[in-house]
């Protein structure tokens, strides 16, 4: 039964690794009464991720290989828009954002005011009562501000799982040319930025816990300094001092090949 939104296509989709003891809590949250699409990507998780999801009825796809948070999503993507979605909308598996806010990130893309939503963690007081590490919520408040004033924006944040994107965005973007790691989200955004479109935010309390995913201190040093010279690359190339395939790459209306997956 087709549910649609204003006529448009909604789908999520589960960027998953290792995701099988927060899979069917996350799924069971979702409101399927407007959602017309779900679909989850297994990156190779050594647990039973796929086979949870399977069972649930979720079309899933599981890549041969690890390819990488990014490189997740951008199958995750690809096949969305394969499956006819007008809007996508990114969510982990991990129960670490509310799916109920699924439907008010859909109408304000609906609404036609907005191109993309990220679900701010930052917005309110919901990072820190959530549990998020206080050097985590420093170094995002820190990268933030630097990135406002590189990109000549203003978002609340910019680090955020929980996204989402209209056809014509994942249309546009240059996606290959980003990374297939976590600053895959950042790079994402800053691409947004160069070609126009029209970000949004919505506050959105978050949880942090055990079975939550969350990258060590370690990773997350090699985040932050991705952060800092995707804006920095943005920047230089804004005011011609040097390119960047970021933001100088022909955008394409289709991703890499699907060979390696499995459905």
């Amino acid at each position: 039964m087709k549910k649609m939104l204003d006529g448009k296509r909604i789908s999520v989709v589960l960027p998953a690794y290792n995701a099988e003891q927060t899979l069917l809590q996350t799924y069971q949250e979702i409101p399927l009464d407007t959602v017309d699409d779900v679909l989850l990507v297994d990156d190779c998780s050594r647990d039973n991720t796929a086979a949870l999801a399977k069972s649930l009825g979720i079309h899933t796809i599981v890549h041969d290989n690890n390819r990488g948070y990014g490189g997740n999503q951008k199958t995750c993507y690809q096949a969305a828009l394969a499956r006819g979605a007008d809007i996508v909308i990114m969510l982990h598996p991990d129960y670490q954002y509310t799916p109920r806010l699924l439907r008010a990130m859909a109408a304000m893309l609906v609404s036609g005011h907005f191109d993309a939503v990220m679900a701010s963690r930052i917005l309110g007081k919901g990072a820190l009562r959530g549990g998020m590490p206080v050097y985590k919520y420093i170094a995002n408040r820190v990268l933030t501000a630097i990135e406002n004033v590189l990109l000549g924006i203003k978002l609340s944040e910019y680090h955020t799982g929980y996204r989402a994107w209209t056809r014509e965005v994942l249309e546009t973007l240059p996606l290959d040319a980003c990374s297939d790691d976590f600053v895959f989200d950042n790079q994402m955004i800053a691409q947004a930025v160069h070609y126009g479109f029209r970000i949004g935010e919505i506050s959105c309390p978050t949880r942090y816990f055990e079975e939550a995913s969350s990258i060590n201190f370690s990773r997350s040093v090699t985040y932050g300094f991705g952060v800092l010279g995707t804006a920095a690359s943005f920047r230089l190339h804004q005011m011609g001092l040097r390119k960047s395939p970021l933001f100088s790459a022909h955008p394409r209306r289709v991703l890499r090949s699907m060979e390696g997956i499995r459905e």
